[in-house]
């Protein structure tokens, strides 16, 4: 089967290429890096012809409000478009876990407009949402740092590996579409700031982390339920200390 992987050569997109390829598929790796743009639409159509699916796992290369608005309704807009032109049977498509309750947050509102073109769309679909990634620790801990202060929210997450992220897209792609969305999620809930402190002195980060509840996560409070899966969500298997071990 030919699937179509927007955004894969990033960090989930070229794990994905390579788990479909090895369940014995034809995995195209699609993004500007290998010409196919959809945002111009430049290489949608050549990249299409002949697939059955398309699994899109991009992101906006700007988290500013408009700009990343723009960049997920243009995209979506022209990928939906070219996947009813040539005849794609399932649209997959990588969200984030508590979108609908982060609608204060430029990025999570361009995610929901993201999802309601899919909907909208005559294609079957698939919509996960993932929780945070524990590859995003390093990148949350220099969000939330003044001087040698790391200032974060204590609410609970539930971060996921990139691995367990991809293998869950893999299995989404090769599964019927569910017309609806599915969570994922790491095996191990942890409060933000505590598992930030963990990472940073394990990497031998001296930063030290304080918690406060009114800390801002990239422009938004959190409390336990903000970025934690509802019930029943598919588990990876990855724990935070394999995590570290692997790297």
């Amino acid at each position: 089967m030919k699937i179509v992987v927007i955004g894969g050569t990033g960090l989930i997109g070229s794990k994905l290429v390579q788990q479909l390829t090895a369940r014995g598929h034809e995995a195209v790796a699609a993004s500007p890096n290998t010409g196919v743009n959809t945002l111009t639409g430049e290489g949608l159509a050549q990249a299409l012809a002949g697939a059955q699916v398309v699994v899109d796992v991009a992101n906006s290369p700007s988290f500013e409000d408009k700009a990343v608005l723009d960049f997920f309704e243009t995209s979506g807009r022209n990928l939906l478009a070219a996947e009813a032109a040539a005849g794609v049977r399932h649209h997959v498509a990588l969200s984030v876990v508590g979108t609908e309750r982060l609608q204060a947050s430029g990025y999570f509102r361009a995610k929901l407009a993201q999802e309601k073109l899919i909907k909208a769309a005559a294609i079957p679909y698939t919509i996960v949402h993932a929780t945070q990634f524990l590859e995003f620790l390093a990148g949350i801990a220099q969000a939330g740092t003044e001087g040698q202060t790391v200032r974060l929210s204590p609410a609970l997450v539930q971060p996921i590996a990139s691995d367990d992220v991809a293998s869950a897209m893999a299995d989404a792609a090769l599964g019927a579409p569910v017309n609806g969305t599915i969570e994922i999620a790491g095996p191990e809930r942890f409060g933000l700031a505590a598992l930030v402190q963990r990472y940073l002195a394990a990497v031998g980060d001296a930063r030290t982390v304080v918690a406060d509840a009114t800390a801002p996560y990239f422009g938004v409070q959190l409390d336990d339920r903000s970025l934690t899966p509802g019930e029943a969500p598919r588990l990876g298997t990855i724990t935070f200390e394999t995590w570290m071990t692997q790297r």
